[in-house]
């Protein structure tokens, strides 16, 4: 390494005048200037000093238009892309090519308040359904949570993905909330909020699907289970459960078929239950056959004295449920069994269920022996109380008293 050591030193002239003296070495070459000021002398000697330092960092003085800090930015960006295979300025012009700023700033909590206005106007349409609009709005106040005081331009693929991905999601999780989001960004490009869509970046993950034979009860214990709402008072709660497993009425008490079920779909002189498509989850017609067994629960509960869904049933489903061990669907997997063990037909209980065949086969077909089947579309009401006599209890009283163990 060539080293610069310099001294400075007066020295007198034959004149008499005094002058100083730059000696020494300067990256390896030897050095003597005289100067007749001594300030000249420090400031030369200090210029080849820097000049050494700047050689030995790899720095080095030139003239620039730049402020200070436009410098340090610019020497912080070659320094990030030294490595790369093209140079800064391939990078800068796709920068300019290919970015475009968003053509207003708004921010997310606002877009989103819009943006939820937008859809409840499409579901006034019959557009989305119930869940779906319930679905949108749980999500809309988590982003205004999840991403407090930004804008929609500042929705980057990786703040998407980190959104999605929270809580160490599973990925049929972390794929339903990307769902949302895409369609609520779609909206915010459109809109001119954002200039770029970033969920194209965000990953959506293939799941394979693995599910076998759906859970579903037998015989006994779907008995026990009729016996105890039909006492459990007056039988206020026979209706849903009877609707729900003997005909696989999707129970869901909040917005699906259950909860909008109307009596009149329910036909006990032709033995028929019309589920229509704004009831149907899927938006298609079906039509349910009324299995004798089920004919005799709603004559001794018809649906006029005993609605499906009372006060409170979404606590007292949840009671009955843990003390049966009852899952969502337990009920309707429990029909469909029944059903295609009994008629040995997927086609009609296809048809019923409104499932597909591929679904009954995979799922359904051979999990209850005929015999079983027999039993379960033999279960019958103990009691028929008279209509005049019976008192549909409120959601205070219910709340009141504690299931029986």
């Amino acid at each position: 390494m060539k080293t610069t050591k310099l001294a400075l030193q007066p020295y007198k002239n034959i004149s008499g005048t005094t002058s100083w003296r730059i000696t020494g070495w300067f990256l390896g070459d030897r050095v003597r200037k005289n100067f007749k000021d001594k300030q000249e002398a420090l400031a030369e000697k200090s210029a080849l000093e820097i000049h050494t330092a700047q050689a030995d960092s790899g720095m080095r003085s030139t003239g620039t238009f730049l402020t200070d800090e436009q410098l340090r930015e610019a020497e912080a960006l070659f320094l990030r892309t030294k490595d790369k295979p093209r140079t800064l300025t391939f990078y800068v012009d796709y920068a300019f090519e290919n970015y475009q700023e968003p053509t207003s700033t708004k921010p997310l909590a606002n877009a989103l308040t819009e943006y939820l206005a937008h859809r409840t106007a499409e579901h006034g349409r019959g557009l989305i359904s119930d869940a779906q609009l319930s679905t949108i709005r749980k999500h809309t106040e988590r982003l205004k949570k999840f991403f407090p005081r930004v804008l929609v331009s500042d929705l980057t693929a990786e703040r998407v993905t980190a959104y999605c991905a929270r809580g160490n999601a599973m990925l049929k999780t972390h794929n339903n909330r990307r769902g949302i989001l895409s369609t609520f960004l779609k909206f915010s490009h459109a809109k001119g909020w954002i200039a770029a869509n970033p969920i194209d970046k965000v990953p959506h993950y293939r799941i394979a699907h693995k599910r076998g034979t759906a859970p579903t009860l037998n015989a006994v214990q779907s008995a026990a289970l009729m016996d105890y709402v039909e006492n459990y008072h007056g039988g206020i709660l026979v209706p849903f459960f009877a609707l729900a497993l003997f005909a696989g009425v999707r129970p869901d008490y909040r917005n699906g078929e259950l909860a909008k079920l109307r009596a009149d779909a329910v036909n006990l002189e032709t033995g028929v239950i019309h589920i229509e498509p704004d009831v149907s989850k899927v938006d298609m017609k079906r039509n349910i056959t009324i299995q004798p067994n089920l004919d005799a629960w709603l004559r001794a509960y018809p649906l006029e004295k005993y609605p499906p869904i009372v006060k409170n049933i979404c606590r007292l489903r949840t009671r009955i449920g843990k003390q049966f061990g009852l899952s969502h669907d337990v009920l309707r997997h429990t029909f469909i069994s029944m059903h295609v063990a009994k008629f040995r037909s997927m086609g009609d209980t296809a048809l019923q269920a409104g499932n597909s065949e591929e679904i009954i086969r995979k799922h359904y077909l051979d999990v209850k022996s005929r015999s079983e089947a027999e039993a379960f579309f033999s279960i019958m009401p103990k009691k028929a109380p008279a209509l005049d006599a019976v008192v549909i209890a409120t959601a205070e009283s219910i709340e009141s008293h504690q299931l029986a163990a």
